[in-house]
């Protein structure tokens, strides 16, 4: 057997039967004036190619070397992964020939191309699918930018999971950074990619030890968020404040003192309050994220919101106006778009109400919870709080409480400064 050796990247393997592989440039242009980079697998003067998911501008390319230039972004990586696949194309070539088995340029494709399933965004568009079918809008909205992001670290190019490895990722993490995403955020954008790959796992599409993500530093834990509501006077100024009662930000401030009056009850679930949910002075209802079912007084202070809206006659008997009009209140992929846009929509209604008052915090609909969860403090057991915010675990509530649980921390400074 005769190996044949050039600069870096160029290796090519002849055999007994003179079959050879090789890196090139494809001379078939994509729309964005890109050309594909392959595999080229000759045998009897007949070639094959396996094209290798990525694409380049043609100055970019050393056709002599069959590298790609210094000059390119992405120059090492690319040629690292060529170097990679010709090694691997070179393998399966000495197999073949070991075994005797027809060693023609298709076998050979057959044999070294990687299929489908085993390709990352191939597999990425199955997960984004079953979300879909799962009509979990917030969730596919959420991982189909996160994907997007990675799609556009990789120029548009499909990879096969076996080059996802620990360099890649870290490369990637350096470039998130760059793009000025904090830390927990990338950490969100990582944990998709592994999300996806123990998918690909699970299914059995790939084995498992391609997986990158036992080392500890490509994801770290990600920081503690700090958590911050308002105090129980920055609450009395948002009920106080006098607004027009046909205006939005007055109906923004009732869906945010009833998420609030109601332990902090998520949007969610505060839009798709029916009239039905009401009886006999309670609430009852279903938390859309868990399906855990509960009841709750009927506070005064959310009468006279109802009151407000119970003339207003809204498709699917809704106390609220913001998804009457979806066609199907029943259809929870088309609920979770309308509300995500409802909240796009009430958040900068809130914040005018805090410029209003002149409160420095920042107010959305979610900051209702924090509100709860900080003005409860020490007041209320731990297991009574675990029940109102219907968390499945205390050790949940725990972890959110200590947010806003400080008495202790605070008579301990007192106890040492405090002379």
């Amino acid at each position: 057997m005769l190996y044949l050796c050039c600069t870096f990247i160029v290796r090519t393997i002849t055999l007994y039967n003179m079959a050879s592989t090789k890196i090139v440039l494809r001379r078939k242009q994509n729309k964005d004036g890109t050309y594909p980079l392959a595999l080229r697998i000759t045998k009897d003067r007949k070639s094959s190619f396996v094209h290798l998911g990525h694409h380049i501008q043609e100055t970019f390319w050393d056709e002599e070397k069959s590298r790609v230039k210094k000059s390119h972004p992405n120059s090492v990586r690319l040629n690292n992964l060529l170097s990679k696949k010709l090694a691997e194309a070179e393998d399966s070539l000495i197999d073949l020939e070991v075994q005797k088995n027809d060693v023609s340029s298709a076998s050979i494709k057959r044999k070294i191309q990687v299929p489908k399933n085993e390709m990352f965004f191939a597999r990425a568009e199955h997960h984004l699918e079953n979300l879909k079918k799962q009509k979990k809008y917030n969730r596919y909205s959420a991982d189909k930018g996160k994907i997007s992001v990675f799609r556009k670290f990789l120029n548009d190019a499909d990879i096969p999971f076996q080059s996802i490895n620990a360099q890649l990722l870290t490369n990637y993490r350096v470039y998130l950074k760059s793009k000025g995403r904090a830390t927990h955020t990338i950490i969100t954008y990582l944990s998709i990619i592994q999300n996806i790959f123990n998918q690909a796992i699970r299914d059995g599409m790939i084995d498992k030890k391609y997986y990158p993500y036992d080392n500890d530093k490509i994801t770290p834990k990600p920081p503690r968020s700090l958590k911050v509501g308002l105090s129980s006077e920055e609450v009395k100024l948002i009920e106080g404040l006098e607004l027009p009662k046909d205006s939005y930000i007055h109906h923004a401030r009732n869906i945010w003192l009833t998420s609030f009056y109601f332990a902090g009850m998520r949007i969610s679930d505060v839009l798709r309050l029916k009239w039905t949910d009401f009886q006999n002075d309670r609430m009852y209802y279903t938390m859309g994220k868990n399906a855990k079912t509960g009841s709750l007084k009927l506070p005064e202070k959310v009468i006279r919101i109802l009151g407000e809206y119970k003339a207003q006659k809204h498709a699917h008997n809704l106390v609220f106006s913001d998804l009457e009009t979806l066609p199907d209140i029943n259809d929870s992929y088309a609920v979770e778009k309308q509300i995500k846009a409802t909240n796009a929509k009430l958040n900068p209604a809130l914040n005018e109400i805090a410029k209003k008052l002149g409160i420095t915090k920042k107010i959305t609909m979610h900051i209702a919870r924090h509100t709860f969860g900080n003005i409860s403090g020490d007041k209320i057991p731990i297991q009574m709080l675990q029940k109102l915010y219907r968390h499945s675990s205390i050790t949940t509530t725990m972890g959110y409480q200590a947010n806003f649980i400080h008495k202790d921390a605070d008579e301990a400074l007192d106890a040492v400064i405090g002379f």
